[in-house]
């Protein structure tokens, strides 16, 4: 079936077509018209049975065939649109992804200042406590550093 892609649509529906309606002739002259013109001339009419046959053969085979053809048409219908629907959907991915990268970026940007306002922050306040030391050379840190320490790291709001 994958090689009727490469077949023209209008040749494919051409044959079709002209299959059904060849059954359809051919069993209508069979059954009515042949069939009382053969009573004229009996050593042909044992070909009436064969002639019957094939013409039933031809128009069940045309029915099919037109059924196939419609179903195929009807899915690629069905294909298209939803081609259509994703190309679309592509395009709004595309728009709300710059979006998104946007917002990233900035965040990112925001955290890094904060970091670096932060370091500069207790950089500031450490010179301002660093002149405090106790015995054994441990230094003495402020209820107020680690307050301000504590609220320089906390995430913006």
């Amino acid at each position: 079936m994958w090689m009727l892609q490469f077949i023209p649509d209008s040749f494919l529906l051409l044959v079709v077509n002209g299959i059904l309606i060849t059954g359809a002739v051919l069993t209508f002259l069979s059954f009515f018209i042949i069939n009382k013109v053969l009573r004229w001339f009996p050593p042909l009419a044992g070909w009436l049975n064969v002639l019957q046959i094939v013409s039933i053969a031809l128009l069940l085979a045309g029915v099919y065939f037109k059924g196939s053809y419609q179903t195929e048409a009807e899915w690629r219908t069905k294909v298209a649109e939803v081609e259509t629907k994703l190309k679309s959907a592509e395009e709004i991915s595309k728009k709300e992804n710059v979006k998104i990268v946007t917002k990233v970026v900035t965040k990112t940007q925001i955290v890094r200042t904060r970091g670096e306002n932060i370091i500069k922050y207790v950089d500031r306040e450490i010179v301002k406590y660093d002149t405090k030391f106790l015995p054994g050379g441990v230094c003495e840190i402020p209820k107020e550093f680690i307050k301000a320490h504590n609220d320089a790291a906390e995430a913006p709001k």
